[in-house]
């Protein structure tokens, strides 16, 4: 009879969220260990582990035959974390516009020996498809919410009809200046606005709104965004003005689409933001894309101190939520 060594197939798998795979490695007694593909962007990702005189590790796409003229430009950082013996990391200086051609991989050499359990960590910063011609390559991850906005000429026109303030007939009032609006269109996008205007209050009779919680840089993005017409940048650098107007106002795909590009580029410098954001506005996912990024990813141990902060002044239930996370993440070491 011939003996099988039996095969844990969570050693072979890669966890991952939008732009950040990590692979835990428990016992890596062999010479070679090749991950199970993992998704990232647009491409299946691969990690492999090799072990000769030093442990290398390396990274690389699967590239389809019709794709491989437009391979993958990635930009990332890698580190990786021993669970053995006070958390000990290494890590690789940041990666920059690497292409990724077929057959060819990112290769990191460890120079310090590594044993025991530990994790391998892969933080995608940004992706991008090389252009045909010898364009500029663009973001994959700067796609998305413009290209989902028809181009139809009916909204093209409704977009005008604010930029140009054509027959506007309702004035709003931000904290430092005014922009002229439309009723109807207020109103058919947002339930309270509908409300305003049709029930006995003094918006009503009124032809000013005052929104002063709200910048007119923001406001500018926020009646953008319901006009149909909102540039991705002033989308991005105005997420949590537009996720709390989304919330005020019950315009609920902006709220989902502003859940969804917040879990998008979660990091370490905006987690417990996000986290406190995803509670307060009732965003389930983006709440448990934070709290696993944290615990499940080990990113709170690189946030000792902001973490801490966090405990002494946070919302008791949402700490409660960490903690227990926590807990049952210990439970399974």
């Amino acid at each position: 009879m011939v003996a099988f060594a039996r095969v844990n197939h969570a050693d072979y798998r890669v966890e991952t969220t939008s732009r950040l795979a990590q692979w835990r490695v428990d016992n890596f007694g062999f010479s070679y260990r090749k991950s199970d593909p993992f998704v990232i962007g647009k491409w299946n990702w691969y990690l492999v582990l090799e072990k000769n005189r030093k442990l290398v590790i390396k990274l690389y796409p699967e590239l389809p035959k019709l794709a491989r003229d437009f391979p993958p430009i990635a930009s990332f950082n890698i580190r990786v974390v021993s669970l053995l013996g006070g958390r000990k990391t290494l890590v690789h200086p940041e990666v920059k516009d690497k292409q990724f051609k077929s057959g060819e991989a990112f290769v990191w050499a460890l120079e310090v020996p590594l044993t025991g359990r530990f994790i391998v960590d892969v933080e995608f910063l940004d992706l991008k498809i090389t252009s045909p011609n010898g364009g500029v390559s663009c973001s994959i991850w700067s796609e998305g919410l413009t290209e989902k906005s028809s181009i139809s000429t009916a909204l093209t026109s409704l977009g005008k009809m604010l930029s140009e303030s054509i027959h506007t007939d309702i004035t709003i009032c931000a904290s430092n200046g005014t922009i002229e609006a439309h009723r109807a269109v207020l109103a058919a996008r947002s339930p309270v606005f509908h409300s305003m205007f049709s029930h006995d209050l003094k918006e009503k009779e009124m032809s000013v709104i005052n929104i002063s919680d709200m910048t007119i840089e923001a406001c500018q993005a926020f009646l953008s965004y319901i006009y149909t017409n909102i540039e991705h940048q002033d989308f991005i650098k105005h997420r949590l003005d537009l996720l709390r107007a989304a919330d005020k106002y019950d315009v609920l795909d902006l709220k989902d689409t502003c859940e969804e590009s917040l879990m998008e580029d979660i990091d370490t410098k905006n987690v417990l933001e996000r986290l406190q954001s995803a509670s307060m506005y009732r965003l389930p996912k983006l709440k448990v894309c934070c709290i696993q990024y944290l615990v499940k990813f080990g990113k709170i141990y690189d946030i000792r101190e902001e973490f801490n902060a966090f405990i002494q002044s946070g919302d008791r239930d949402l700490i409660g939520e960490v903690v227990n996370e926590i807990l049952s993440v210990w439970k399974g070491f």
